[in-house]
């Protein structure tokens, strides 16, 4: 391999890197603005009296399986009447 064919591999290679580091910076700003429009949205929703906590589990209940929700809370009430909180 001749020089000329190890410099122009590596411009290219070193083009595709950029390419690659440009767009996962133009995405971390799209991360970045769509958590501020999250930021935004909880706290209209806490302008209008939602518990924002209790909105975030909820959140996070709708993305896991029900049958998973509902073996936790089996467990979890099972564990309340055992130590007598229920």
């Amino acid at each position: 391999m001749n020089d000329m064919t190890s410099d122009s591999s590596y411009r290219v290679t070193a083009d595709e890197l950029r390419q690659f580091i440009e767009r996962i910076e133009r995405l971390e700003a799209e991360k970045k603005d769509i958590a501020e429009q999250q930021k935004e949205v909880m706290a209209e929703a806490k302008g209008r009296g939602y518990d924002t906590k209790v909105l975030r589990k909820v959140i996070a209940l709708r993305k896991r399986e029900p049958d998973d929700i509902a073996e936790e809370e089996a467990v979890l009430e099972m564990y309340k009447e055992a130590l007598g909180m229920s």
